[in-house]
């Protein structure tokens, strides 16, 4: 019987769990971008009301 390949296991785990990380930052950063835009815009409204 084959003995099994546990370093290949080990790096399947640590690729997996970097790539779920990668896609978790991806949405955590579209997250922020989208809120600070929502922010931005009635900011810039109210600047501009100011300077009028």
């Amino acid at each position: 019987m084959a003995k099994p390949n546990f370093q290949f296991q080990k790096r399947q785990k640590e690729l997996e769990k970097k790539k779920k990380n990668e896609e978790k930052l991806q949405r955590k950063l579209e997250r922020s971008s989208a809120q600070a835009e929502g922010e931005d815009q009635p900011e810039e409204e109210s600047g501009a009301e100011d300077e009028a």
